[in-house]
């Protein structure tokens, strides 16, 4: 971000030291940079359901106290004289960093400036990690690219007391059994609604509408229901061609709340044959310069703005209230998850080399011994520790440049009660619909972009009995989106995209020769158009790390990739 739009604050003490940059000048309801009390300073990044609780972080005796009850999606650091605490909550979508050498401990919020300081302002590639960002794109550990550099992990508190650190970790909430009657299932459904609902109050008094990115699918259509029972009033936004199937379903959705909804087209060019992306060093340098390579150019970061205090919103994350990475699991045996969780860390096994594929299997021990144990638990927990605690938290650095996005979903009330919930019972996707038909009654019957609810899969052809009731009358429906129209460049790049990665990667094979074998890698880039696109940007954004394209100047101004829009 330009230097002239930070404030900077800092408190100093024996032993101890606080250090804030933001970046939120004019934010209502903002706590201080630095909350300061009679012992020492806090800083809160991400935001509190009550801004009191920032006080409650203030004076407790310590975080481990208060963390569990509070409301919000953030991460807190304290410090006091010869002292030093900082937290996370259930998801860490706001990640802490830390790191030691010889005469220091650092504590931090972004990974490069503590990695500098404890590493003498250089940087240190931690090679062998980087495994997982070529086969996700995300860490599927608590390393970083940086040597020595640890993130914090869900629900923990880090303290640094007399020059000695400690880790204290409160384990995810074991899900109860699914509720035994009609009744309970309510009650257990109001719980977690009335969380939701909890999480969007604050909303009720900003200044103007929020923003909210609807699509076709359940979770930001969970998320209109929310904002419509919550009163607050807000409008939609949704990227893609008017042919598609998340524009069409997205008018259905915000015509009958009633809601102003705008279309943002991508950029084409004037025949409309083609979209024009940003060349693969340019999305690459951005990427990386604001998630500090911990996700892959494959993902669209927004690019920077000036901080807007208008509140915007998404159905990012949404799978927690549908099981974590079981949304996405076809089969439910033991076997088959066990399979899931395996390739979760060891996949495209063959080419990897040795050393990258032991690290896998050495971070996949742990999980896969709780798979023989609670398979649905694993997959559940996985997703909040990594895909939203990893993954999520480094592509929402980005997106804080320009402002503070609301994000029920990860409040830490609404993930406790959620994965309070069975497993089995949020995979069915009852759940989401039976919120969606209490917040909004008639979402849940306009039709969905892709598969139907999983729990009523099947329904319209099973025999009515006669003494079942006739079904209610239809509830208007969205015009049936054209299923071929759903293309998209990042899945099918063609062949110019392709030959751009092609190009970059293997020209730079030697500096991934401690990850991937370089026979594999040629073979990989054989085909004139990439069978797997999010590999082939995830070795790119890899390869540009280590071969030093950040830190480092931006890339020289490159010409927009032309992709042909195929014809349907």
């Amino acid at each position: 971000m330009p230097p002239e739009t930070i404030d900077t604050d800092e408190w100093a003490g024996a032993g101890a030291a606080l250090l804030a940059w933001s970046n939120e000048e004019g934010a209502d309801g903002r706590p201080p940079l630095i909350v300061r009390d009679g012992r020492g300073g806090l800083v809160v990044s991400g935001t509190l359901a009550a801004q009191r609780d920032a006080r409650r972080l203030a004076q407790a005796p310590g975080l481990t106290e208060v963390m569990a009850d509070l409301s919000g999606c953030f991460s807190a650091i304290r410090v006091a004289d010869e002292e030093i605490q900082a937290a996370t909550a259930s998801t860490r979508a706001h990640s802490v960093f830390h790191a030691e050498n010889d005469d220091v401990h650092v504590v931090g919020n972004r990974a490069l400036h503590v990695h500098l300081v404890a590493n003498g302002g250089n940087v240190a590639w931690h090679e062998l990690a980087l495994q997982t960002m070529v086969r996700q794109g995300y860490f599927l550990s608590d390393e970083t690219p940086y040597r020595g550099v640890t993130a914090l992990g869900p629900s923990a508190v880090i303290t640094v007391k007399d020059g000695r650190r400690s880790v204290a970790t409160r384990p995810l909430p074991q899900a109860r059994p699914v509720p035994d009657s009609a009744r309970a299932r309510r009650r257990a459904i109001t719980r977690l609604s009335d969380a939701l609902v909890a999480a969007v109050e604050p909303l009720r008094a900003v200044s103007e509408p929020v923003n909210l990115a609807l699509t076709g699918g359940r979770d930001s259509r969970l998320m209109a229901a929310l904002l419509h029972a919550g009163r607050v009033p807000f409008r939609a936004t949704t990227n893609g061609l008017d042919t598609h199937p998340d524009v069409i379903i997205a008018g259905a959705i915000a015509a009958r709340l009633g809601i102003q909804h705008t279309v943002i087209p991508p950029v084409q060019t004037e025949a409309k044959d083609a979209v024009l992306v940003p060349h693969p060093s340019a999305r690459t340098y951005e990427v990386v310069r604001a998630c500090e390579g911990m996700t892959s150019a494959y993902e669209s970061i927004v690019d920077y703005r000036p901080y807007s205090t208008m509140p915007t919103m998404s159905g990012q994350s949404g799978e927690i209230l549908r099981g974590g990475f079981l949304y996405s699991q076809g089969q439910t045996t033991d076997k088959a998850m066990r399979r899931r969780v395996s390739d979760f860390f060891l996949k495209n096994e063959p080419m990897f080399t040795d050393e990258a594929n032991e690290h896998a299997r050495e971070l996949a021990q742990p999980w896969l011994r709780r798979v023989g144990e609670n398979p649905w638990e694993v997959l559940d927990h996985l997703y909040v520790t990594y895909r939203v605690g990893r993954w999520h938290a480094a592509a929402r650095v980005g997106s804080l440049r320009r402002g503070d996005p609301v994000q029920p979903f990860l409040d830490n009330r609404v993930v406790v009660e959620a994965l309070s919930l069975d497993q089995r019972w949020r995979h069915s996707e009852e759940v989401v619909y039976e919120l969606i038909s209490r917040l909004a009654p008639g979402l849940q019957k306009i039709e969905l972009e892709g598969k139907p609810w999983r729990f009523r899969a099947g329904e319209a052809d099973k025999p009515r009995r006669w003494w079942q009731r006739k079904p209610p009358a239809a509830t208007p429906a969205s015009p049936a989106p054209q299923r071929g129209n759903n293309w998209n460049w990042r899945t099918s790049p063609g062949p110019r995209l392709s030959a751009l990665l092609a190009e970059f990667v293997l020209e730079r094979a030697d500096a991934l020769a401690p990850l991937v074998r370089g026979d594999e890698l040629k073979a990989f880039f054989s085909e004139p158009v990439v069978k797997q696109p999010a590999l082939a940007w995830n070795l790119y954004t890899v390869a540009a790390l280590l071969t030093g394209v950040f830190p480092g100047e931006p890339p020289a101004d490159t010409d927009p990739v032309r992709i042909e829009i195929p014809q349907m």
